[in-house]
């Protein structure tokens, strides 16, 4: 799947820096870096940078003194014949470089062409193509770690034996049919359902675990709430460890969004310190109480903060309403550090007397002195789903698209799993078997036709 034209784009990030590369790929990649390129060794050996100049093709002069590396195809990321240019990292030279390329024959790269010949050339599959994506707009050395065992293959390689699993199911019902007078065995409706429900459990588990994956890849957006004055932007500065928001003692300082970001657990948190929850006069604080109420909605959990120097009030007990029916909660017991007033207990009665249960966790913390504040983060990441099982990060569910196919693949598993049961006829079965594979093919690479047929006549060794 070879494409006939030659592509050039600058690999390296915009601006100045010690090296700027620009790297070719095609038919004519070697043919159009030697017309610019003179090598202080002919010819360069493959896989081995060589030391050359640069040279000006309308003046003949010295422009740069450059390393050039070839990859000869398939040896290559694109599978291609591919050319990596390493300059100096002036935008002038890096420019003028791709303009000369273009006029020897190139032409320009489209964004992620590179990646797209690989894929289309089988180097890698769609994966480890989405995972490069995410490699390089990683935040954090963990999300890194992700993308990158996802760039190996690892999803792929864990959807493997199912696809296999699916495909043997899927023979053994084609071969029941369309040679049943080769005596071929008759797959058993308990085996069926037997391997049917390992597929499934194992899917099950992957589509569960996007909830984590997703915050692994976007990150988690925590909106910290409460009343005035009970130390949220306290709290928001130890989270963040560093003076971010602005504390005072005078109730409503706070009065728009302050969001920043910080690293907890390997896990972006995206933080918004929101204007305390009050009825009041003041125009320019009731706008920045509506958009806390906004931030509390479009938060993934939300953290009501509560002064335990304080009595509990029928405000607090109103907000832990609010900030519950909105989805995950930690209520954070602050001020530790002064005379308590409302103690953990009391508050956990309160959270007990709006249903019979106790669905939010409370920390006590002082953001004074720092006390909780481990236990705090630590509850932060349970609270919003992200304990992850270890070794299994580079198989998690990170993209949407992942999960929705999953689901799909899911849907009719269940579906040929009833009708299983029902002892449906094994020709509607595979209705169901071909529409569960289907998705997976669309997140790893297509079965082929000869896929199933090579397992047919290859295990069942049809008219010997």
């Amino acid at each position: 799947m070879m494409k006939e034209d030659t592509i050039v784009a600058i690999a390296t990030p915009p601006g100045r820096g010690g090296i700027g590369v620009v790297r070719l790929s095609g038919r004519d990649a070697i043919e159009i870096a030697s017309q610019l390129i003179r090598p202080a060794k002919a010819p360069p050996e493959v896989q081995r940078s060589a030391l050359g100049k640069f040279m000006d093709p309308h003046t003949g002069k010295v422009l740069d003194e450059v390393l050039v590396t070839i990859f000869r195809h398939p040896h290559s990321y694109t599978c291609e014949d591919v050319v990596e240019i390493s300059c100096h990292g002036s935008p002038v030279i890096l420019r003028y470089l791709v303009e000369c390329c273009l006029e020897c024959g190139a032409r320009a790269a489209e964004p992620g062409e590179f990646a797209m010949r690989a894929f289309l050339n089988g180097r890698i599959d769609l994966t480890q193509a989405e995972a490069i994506r995410d490699l390089i707009e990683s935040q954090t050395l963990y999300q890194a770690r992700v993308a990158a065992t996802q760039l190996a293959g690892s999803l792929s390689a864990r959807l493997k034996p199912h696809k296999q699993a699916l495909l043997d199911l899927i023979a053994r019902l084609e071969a029941g049919i369309d040679f049943a007078d080769d005596d071929v065995d008759v797959m058993d409706w308990e085996d069926l359902l037997a391997q049917l429900d390992v597929i499934r459990a194992d899917i099950e588990t992957m589509v569960a675990g996007y909830a984590y994956g997703r915050i692994v890849r976007d990150g988690l957006r925590l909106s910290v709430v409460g009343r005035p004055n009970v130390g949220k932007s306290s709290l928001f500065n130890r989270l963040l460890n560093m003076d971010r928001a602005i504390v005072t003692e005078i109730p409503g300082t706070t009065r728009d969004l302050v969001t920043e970001s910080a690293s907890i657990g390997g896990i972006p948190v995206h933080l918004v310190d929101t204007a305390g929850i009050r009825v009041t006069t003041d125009a320019v604080e009731r706008i920045g109480v509506e958009r806390t109420h906004q931030a509390m909605a479009d938060s993934d959990l939300r953290l009501l903060v509560v002064d335990t120097s304080q009595d509990w009030t029928e405000d607090d007990q109103e907000l832990l309403r609010k900030t519950r029916s909105m989805g995950s909660l930690l209520v954070c017991a602050n001020k530790a550090d002064l005379p308590e007033r409302t103690s953990k207990a009391a508050i956990e009665r309160a959270i007990l007397g709006e249903n019979g249960e106790a669905p939010a966790q409370v920390v006590v913390t002082s953001a004074l002195t720092g006390q909780g504040i481990e236990e705090l983060r630590d509850r932060i990441m349970e609270v919003a789903g992200a304990v992850n099982s270890s070794g299994q990060e580079g198989e998690l569910v990170t993209n949407l698209r992942h999960q929705q196919l999953l689901k799909e693949s899911l849907a009719a598993l269940d579906r040929c799993r009833e009708a299983t049961k029902q002892r449906v006829h094994h020709e509607m079965l595979l209705i169901d078997l071909y529409d569960a594979l289907r998705p997976l093919d669309t997140i790893t690479g297509a079965t082929d036709v000869e896929d199933i047929l090579g397992i047919i006549f290859s295990r069942f060794c049809i008219g010997k």
